[in-house]
């Protein structure tokens, strides 16, 4: 029990909460209840952070509920940031990365004003990843395991995989909403997607390169264990 306790204590501390982003005040204390005998008691936990309310909105992106909860988002990451960041150089992919987390919050937060649930997880900053993905990449093929009756492994377009995430994250947000608990942060996901998705546009405007791809070629199998240089080569040059 104490365990979880000092769980709660740190998630409260680290993660960003919606009701105190709106507010401007923090949160101190968590209020529990104990069985003691045939009594149970009221008691509070301190939950004051050592840095202001706005910075949780960073250290929020950096916590995670469990190994599976990180090693989820950890896979998402690993299979698209490479390509956005060969794409982009770490410099920008840093920025959009943290800019797709800090819009994230902000869309959870407008959602979920009055909620006391920290938000934690990076999954915000990686939708963003992926919405950038999906607009330089639309019909690159990823290996995907199909879990129906049975396990197999096909061949998708970024475009139908992580078109068909987006939606499953937007209709479960428009499913939740009026309620201020829960699990998942859906519009989290939804804003973050979004974000990356309107970087990775203004790129391409501003570069001056085709909006969507326009050859055959672009239709290759991604391998996350390489740099897609050689696919970039190969489609501007024949544009």
């Amino acid at each position: 029990f104490s365990d979880s306790l000092a769980v709660t204590q740190f998630f409260y501390k680290w993660g960003a909460i919606p009701q105190e982003l709106t507010s401007g005040t923090e949160i101190t204390q968590f209020e529990y209840f104990v069985r003691e005998g045939q009594y149970i008691s009221r008691k509070f936990l301190d939950v004051k952070s050592q840095i202001p309310i706005w910075g949780t909105v960073f250290t929020s992106m950096f916590i995670h509920g469990g190994w599976l909860h990180l090693i989820g988002n950890m896979v998402y990451l690993w299979v698209f940031g490479r390509n956005i960041e060969d794409r982009f150089g770490h410099i920008k992919f840093l920025i959009i990365y943290l800019s797709a987390g800090i819009i994230a919050v902000s869309a959870q937060t407008y959602v979920t004003q009055d909620s006391l649930s920290p938000m934690i997880g990076a999954s915000g900053a990686i939708a963003g990843i992926s919405g950038a993905y999906i607009m330089l990449f639309p019909f690159a093929r990823i290996k995907t395991l199909i879990l129906f009756f049975f396990i197999m492994a096909i061949d998708l377009p970024a475009v139908v995989l992580l078109g068909f995430w987006f939606l499953l994250q937007f209709f479960q947000g428009v499913g939740s909403l009026g309620t201020l608990e829960g699990n998942i942060a859906y519009w989290a996901h939804v804003g973050g997607f979004i974000a990356g998705l309107t970087a990775a546009f203004l790129y391409k405007l501003i570069r001056r390169e085709p909006l969507w791809p326009k050859n055959s070629r672009s239709h290759r199998t991604h391998n996350p264990y390489e740099y897609p240089s050689d696919y970039y080569s190969d489609y501007y040059n024949d544009s």
